[in-house]
């Protein structure tokens, strides 16, 4: 497998919107995993190849340098916020219907037990309720995009 070939790999992985794809092959073992906007690329050679593992290792080291030095500065700016996560797998929906206007906005106060969203399921709208009280203040997911279990949503500050 060239470079080529990985990094077509890389960008049919990143449009296909798939959070995981591992491919074993006799030589060569890669795991692309997306998710959040971030890509990361691991590439392990088994059997030496010329040229290719010092290239491929390039091509891996370099997303992952990029996510790491960009962590510590998001991770301290939201770390005194409270994140609200779906409980669920399916499409989040901020407004109950299309008529209707959006459960909250950046800025709306909630308290326990309010209505934040809705994540359709199999089906059926199952209306995700604030378990804190605060005020939004980010919104993290677009309207009528599918959610992750665990995913966060929302970023609430407490205070």
């Amino acid at each position: 497998m060239d470079i080529k070939e990985i990094q077509n790999l890389i960008k049919f992985v990143a449009k296909s919107g798939a959070s995981e794809v591992k491919l074993e092959m006799e030589d060569v073992k890669i795991t692309i995993r997306t998710g959040s906007g971030k890509t990361e690329t691991t590439i392990v050679q088994a059997a030496p190849m010329a040229g290719v593992p010092q290239v491929a290792a390039t091509v891996a080291a370099q997303p992952v340098a990029s996510t790491e030095a960009a962590a510590p500065q998001a991770e301290t700016e939201n770390s005194k916020y409270i994140t609200v996560k779906s409980p669920i797998i399916g499409t989040f929906y901020r407004k109950p219907s299309p008529d209707k206007p959006n459960f909250v906005e950046v800025g709306s106060e909630i308290s326990i037990g309010d209505t934040v969203c809705v994540i359709e399921a199999m089906k059926l709208f199952n209306e995700i309720e604030s378990e804190i009280s605060g005020k939004i203040v980010k919104i993290l997911v677009d309207d009528s995009s599918p959610v992750e279990f665990d995913q966060p949503l929302f970023l609430v500050d407490p205070s």
